[in-house]
């Protein structure tokens, strides 16, 4: 089956030809960073405004690439969901005219299994159950995988996702954006024990995320010490120790609620995917888990970590060889949600008691 992915949830525009959901014929991203970078975030009408513009010419592009024609296509996948609701209508709406057009089947993928299913590509096939840290810029959850296309999310973040922490950060320090990667090469030069920050702790007990905390510890720290912000590419040593300090407690917030329920959820496989999985201190920490708990940990390529049409077609693949497919009347849903499944087992259900 050669599935057609479009992606344009948030700020890359992206399509994608993939053959039998596991080998990439073409991949496609125009991303929108520089667009953004003078504001230190995405701007939602820009956004959706830049892939109106790039989404015919991408696809072409994939196409061409992939050299498959429309004819050749069995299948379109698009991400209905979750996103910035300007930029997913462009892709829904695309993909609905195209697959109209042409007479082929398509259908709305999560854009969370997305990055799920991104693993794929360059690891053996996961072993059930599993256990995702999904991590970008606009999520921050973990999800159990009792099996292939089902999931329960048992933690969360309760606030701000953990790569909006490190865009804010960034910000804060006159970096630059997308924060992630400079913080990430700042880093490398400064001392991480330097800073003593906290790391976040959920008051009932569940092992949920939280990053405000921590993004208003960083800004308490620059006012109390008078940190100036970096100027002409400029960052002095201070800078660096932050940066390190900051990343440590970042990574470290992640790893410790995804270790607690590795151990009580028993997972055959670790999956670590998203944005944020780029952050070679996270594979790092997360390989350590791995390690201690005996499983293999599973991280998608880094070019396949950001936003991308390959998980999407993937994801896609996965579904319409089930059968599944949407219809005209499909939409995008900004806030869609990955839980399908409740938890009827009572030995499993005592160990995700968190989300019950």
């Amino acid at each position: 089956m050669i599935v057609l992915g479009i992606e344009t949830s948030c700020d890359e525009t992206a399509a994608a030809v993939v053959f039998d959901g596991s080998q990439i014929l073409s991949s496609v991203i125009s991303s929108q960073a520089e667009l953004h970078k003078p504001y230190g975030g995405v701007v939602p009408e820009i956004a959706s405004r830049e892939h109106l513009e790039k989404i015919e010419p991408v696809v072409n592009e994939a196409l061409l690439k992939a050299k498959v024609s429309l004819k050749e296509i069995d299948a379109i996948a698009v991400t209905q969901g979750p996103g910035l609701v300007g930029s997913l209508l462009v892709g829904v709406c695309f993909a609905k005219s195209l697959a109209f057009a042409i007479n082929k089947p398509f259908i709305g993928v999560n854009h969370i299994e997305g990055h799920i299913f991104s693993v794929v590509f360059d690891n053996p096939p996961v072993q059930y159950p599993a256990l995702a840290l999904i991590v970008s810029g606009g999520h921050t959850n973990l999800f159990f995988i009792p099996e292939a296309g089902k999931y329960k999310l048992v933690a969360r973040t309760r606030d701000d996702a953990a790569g909006e922490a490190f865009d804010k950060v960034a910000k804060m320090l006159g970096l630059g954006y997308p924060g992630g990667p400079i913080i990430e090469k700042i880093a490398k030069e400064g001392n991480p024990k330097k800073i003593k920050f906290p790391i976040p702790k959920i008051t009932d007990g569940k092992p949920d995320f939280s990053f405000s905390g921590l993004k208003t510890a960083v800004s308490r720290y620059i006012r109390q010490e008078g940190v100036e912000p970096a100027k002409d590419g400029s960052v002095n040593q201070q800078i660096k120790d932050l940066c390190a300090s900051f990343q440590l407690t970042a990574i470290r917030s992640l790893i410790l609620p995804m270790e607690k329920l590795a151990r009580e959820l028993k997972p055959k496989t670790l999956i670590v995917a998203g944005g944020v999985a780029c952050n070679m201190l996270l594979r790092t920490e997360a390989a350590k888990v791995a390690e201690k708990l005996k499983v293999p940990v599973y991280f998608p390529s880094r070019h396949l970590s950001t936003d991308n049409a390959a998980m999407i077609a993937a994801a896609g693949t996965f579904h319409l060889k089930r059968g599944e497919k949407s219809d005209l009347l499909m939409t995008a849903d900004p806030m869609m949600r990955l839980q399908n499944i409740e938890v009827d087992d009572e030995k499993l259900r005592k160990k995700v008691r968190y989300r019950l």
